[in-house]
């Protein structure tokens, strides 16, 4: 199979689909490796790299969307690289597409075959293509929240581990999975005063024990809800319904009700975020202020840490991109009915229930498709 990479244009989106490494590995299995020159640069992969690796290093983008059967990214196609996609085409990367009308409707009507990183499912529903970007948004999300409570940042001017004599910031994290883990981690390990909210109480048991006196955890109920944000320095919103839009838990009442100055970090809000008031900002523009409150709405925050996270994200990935490229995808999600969930657009339909839901399409399943 010809495979390509092209180089992310999203803003300060520096991650790239395929490492040096992960190209050797498919040139290895004896497939065409084509890479668009400098999607390397931001984590530091030169384009010789590549070419030492077995790959092949295209002029821009355009080759690679007119002549590689497969496409693998990190980010969802922006709309100048939507137009290039074709039927028949695999598109291998993060889409978010529930709370992305435009998107969904574009990649539909390319007829491109589209696999969604974030919704390929692991053992006992996990999401292990989703989980190394959420443990890096995870502990990216309390570095921003600290920077954001700086008073020179709009922040109230509170140092999250206080110091001797003066009482630490209190963090709010809503949702007890792997963003929610990873927050109160990095929280806990500053020395501010952590309280985790979740509905499971399986999670809630779960990390109490690991937590013990670091962290307490919080049936997530309005009442409880409600208190935790208002008290709260920081609150990062950590929710996800996996495919769909994330529920808006905290409203612009209770944002009224929060003290000036405290900072709200919205890390899904790829997929629409969680509080009433987030918008999709960027690295370049990263937080707004509404009712005295500041946002950090980053859609791409592993962005920031490109190296990190793309070797983080190759890890998870090449293991499926092998087996779409050794077995053809159809064949290749035949065999693994994980990698089967992936696959949210194929040939004009939506096959992501919670998509086609969201949105309003008919839904083809997957077992229509795979025959």
């Amino acid at each position: 199979m010809r495979v390509g990479c092209p180089k992310e244009i999203k803003n300060h989106e520096y991650r790239v689909g395929l490492t040096p490494e992960s190209a050797r590995e498919l040139a290895t299995h004896g497939h065409e490796v084509w890479i668009e020159s400098g999607a390397g640069l931001g984590i530091g992969a030169s384009d010789e790299s590549f070419i030492a690796a077995g790959a092949k290093i295209t002029d821009g983008p355009d080759p690679i969307f007119a002549e590689c059967e497969m496409v693998v990214k990190v980010k969802e196609p922006q709309a100048v690289e939507r137009s290039k996609l074709r039927e028949g085409q695999v598109l291998y990367t993060y889409l978010h597409l529930a709370p992305d009308p435009e998107q969904t409707e574009d990649l539909v009507k390319s007829g491109v075959t589209a696999i969604a990183y974030e919704t390929v499912t692991g053992a006992e529903g996990s999401l292990p293509l989703l989980k190394p970007m959420s443990q890096v948004a995870g502990r990216m999300s309390v570095q921003a929240g600290a920077s954001a409570l700086e008073k020179a940042h709009g922040g109230r001017g509170v140092l999250l581990g206080g110091v001797p004599g003066v009482l630490p910031a209190k963090v709010t994290v809503i949702g007890g999975g792997v963003v929610g883990f990873n927050a109160a981690q990095m929280a806990a390990g500053l020395g501010a005063d952590v309280t985790i909210l979740d509905r499971n109480p399986e999670v809630l048991e779960k990390l109490a024990m690991h937590f013990e006196s670091r962290a307490k955890t919080r049936f997530s109920n309005l009442a409880n809800l409600q208190e935790a944000v208002c008290e709260a320095d920081l609150v990062i919103g950590a929710v996800l319904i996996p495919g769909a839009a994330a529920p808006k838990l905290v409203s612009r009442d209770m944002l009224k009700q929060m003290q000036p100055g405290a900072v709200l970090v919205d890390v899904a809000i790829d997929q629409g975020g969680c509080f009433e008031t987030s918008k999709a900002t960027t690295h370049a523009e990263p937080t707004y202020v509404v009712d005295d409150v500041v946002h950090y709405c980053v859609a791409n925050m592993p962005g920031a840490v490109a190296r990190t996270s793309t070797y983080a994200l190759n890890n998870v990935t090449l293991p499926h991109a092998l087996r779409i490229a050794d077995l053809g995808w159809k064949e290749a999600l035949r065999r693994d009915p994980h990698l089967a969930e992936g696959l949210n657009v194929h040939g004009g339909a939506v096959c992501y229930k919670a998509v086609a839901d969201e949105l309003g399409y008919d839904y083809l399943p997957v077992a229509d498709i795979l025959g």
